[in-house]
């Protein structure tokens, strides 16, 4: 009897700390699993997740920026979703099979919405299988497309917007945003540097010479339509002076003379019938 009422009081505490224990170990399990089961996914990034028993990775969703709760046994992969660079610096053969060295950057980032099936096809390392080798390709098929010349000077833009474009073609297919591509330097061998440098020399002062002929043709030509507006007025005004009006001018000069308050000599009566003035008389 005695026994039995032990027993029965070892129970009920059993049952009236049952709960605390069941609190610790629920607490104990949290702390241990607490970095398998929660993920915080930092600013500019973006998540994926793979499910052990739920079919792998799950790539009708990216998860966005914050804190996440998981089950302990899937994995959540986290990616730099803002725009991120590259530079390469490579050697490449022009069009006459000369090399030239070129240094350039690519801005590039995941498309958000393909995350998850870039993950599955890719994997994280998506940089270095598929970007900087897309990079490589479309910059040595660009370069054999010109000369040497080409690349160091006139074409240099255009060489850069055509390794875009072909960069891009290949990284869309593979989920990855291409945003530009910037030639920083173009090296080529001495000699030929030389070369064209003292070729754009030349170019450059016979393209001075062209100007200040083209300058100096341009004053003559002012100076011919000058004179011939100089010499055309001339000609009409010589054509509408006659002895009438010479002498009507010279009547009119002869009365304004005669009201001055001066004293004058005047004859008329000269040999083209015109005033003759001698001056003041003093």
């Amino acid at each position: 009897m005695q026994y039995s009422q032990q027993s029965n009081n070892q129970n009920n505490e059993l049952k009236k700390y049952t709960p605390i224990f069941v609190i610790v170990g629920i607490i104990f399990l949290l702390i241990i699993f607490w970095g398998r089961i929660t993920k915080t996914i930092p600013a500019g990034h973006g998540g994926v997740l793979f499910r052990l028993f739920g079919g792998g990775v799950d790539t009708s969703k990216t998860y966005e920026e914050g804190f996440h709760f998981i089950a302990p046994w899937n994995t959540m992969y986290v990616y730099e979703t803002r725009q991120q660079e590259t530079s390469e610096e490579m050697s490449a053969l022009s069009s006459n099979g000369l090399e030239i060295k070129i240094e350039f950057s690519t801005w590039y980032q995941p498309r958000w919405e393909d995350l998850g099936t870039l993950h599955a096809k890719i994997g994280t390392e998506y940089l270095t299988r598929i970007v900087i080798p897309a990079m490589r390709s479309a910059a040595r098929s660009v370069v054999g497309r010109y000369t040497p010349e080409q690349i160091y000077s006139t074409k240099r833009d255009v060489i850069q917007e055509e390794i875009f474009e072909e960069t891009k073609k290949l990284l869309d297919e593979k989920y990855v945003q291409l945003n530009q591509v910037l030639i920083r330097s173009v090296t080529l061998p001495p000699t030929i540097k030389s070369a064209i440098e003292s070729k754009l020399k030349q170019e450059q002062e016979a393209l001075e010479y062209e100007f200040k002929l083209e300058k100096a043709a341009q004053e003559a030509e002012r100076q011919r339509v000058e004179a011939e507006g100089k010499a055309t007025a001339n000609s009409i005004l010589s054509a509408s002076i006659n002895d009438k009006i010479l002498r009507e001018k010279g009547i009119e000069a002869t009365l304004k003379l005669a009201e001055s308050p001066n004293s004058k000599v005047v004859i008329i009566g000269g040999s083209d019938g015109m005033p003759i003035i001698l001056g003041d008389v003093k």
